[in-house]
């Protein structure tokens, strides 16, 4: 009986992701044809970015310190203090600032998305914008998408920024070490691919969130309970795909030997 649920819900899981996959293509369609509500997309634009904005600089300045602690305490001991800064800004540029800044956004923008979209199908708005003939996906759908593309590439950067200067913080006060040798180390390591990397990644974290919550709001059922479940379905799956594309990310961007480090 439970493994005959389990079944049963995996499959419910994998019709939904599949639709999240279909949804992503018209969304791309519908793009590359104009079919833009402007006035939607500022709005999210706003909702995505500037409301976003605090949440995602705390966590990557607390980030950015931890990551320092952790860092430098082992880096003296090996006689390796000029490195902590330019490893900090490779960590932050490369993962932690892409991820983190998605993982946030897709706490708080990723489950609005599906609750605030999963209202609207459950309460048979969504119906209503058809009988207008209205598409949904040109009017909910495209602008949160393309929002988010748009709007976490800037929160990401940022939270480098913030990240660095927590570490800069730390590493100042309570390691002895001198702010032109941090900033020189950062300097020294990072390249234009490692924020170009940033940047692409942040666009690609973007359009997984927000397909992810719009496709799980508009295949909501069973009234307010349903809501719920798509909301956190929405953002445990978006939680998911950051973590696994990832990887593959990585793994494109940065696969084989380097030399950032020395």
């Amino acid at each position: 009986m439970k493994l005959s649920s389990f079944n049963f819900l995996f499959g419910i899981w994998g019709q939904r992701l599949t639709a999240a996959v279909l949804l992503g293509g018209q969304v791309l369609v519908h793009i590359i044809q104009g079919k833009i509500h402007r006035r939607n997309t500022l709005d999210q634009m706003a909702a995505v970015g500037p409301e976003s904005l605090s949440i995602a600089l705390i966590t990557a300045a607390f980030v950015g310190m931890v990551f320092t602690i952790q860092v430098a305490r082992e880096f003296i001991n090996f006689g390796a203090t000029k490195a902590v800064g330019g490893v900090l800004a490779i960590s932050l540029a490369r993962e932690l600032g892409p991820v983190l800044t998605a993982v946030v956004i897709a706490g708080r923008v990723g489950s609005a998305f599906a609750a605030e979209i999963g209202t609207m199908k459950v309460t048979e708005q969504i119906d209503a914008l058809y009988i207008l003939k209205t598409d949904p996906v040109d009017y909910l759908v495209v602008p949160r998408v393309i929002a988010c593309c748009m709007m976490l590439p800037v929160l990401t950067i940022l939270s480098l920024l913030t990240g660095m200067a927590g570490g800069l913080l730390v590493a100042t006060t309570y390691y002895g070490i001198s702010q032109q040798v941090f900033l020189e180390s950062a300097r020294n390591f990072l390249n234009v691919w490692d924020l170009t990397s940033c940047c692409l990644k942040g666009v690609c974290f973007g359009a997984l969130v927000a397909v992810i919550g719009c496709s799980w709001g508009l295949t909501t059922t069973g009234g307010a309970k349903g809501v719920g479940q798509s909301t956190t379905a929405a953002v445990v799956t978006s939680l998911l795909a950051i973590f696994i594309s990832n990887f593959f990310l990585s793994w494109v961007m940065f696969q084989g030997t380097g030399n950032a480090v020395l």
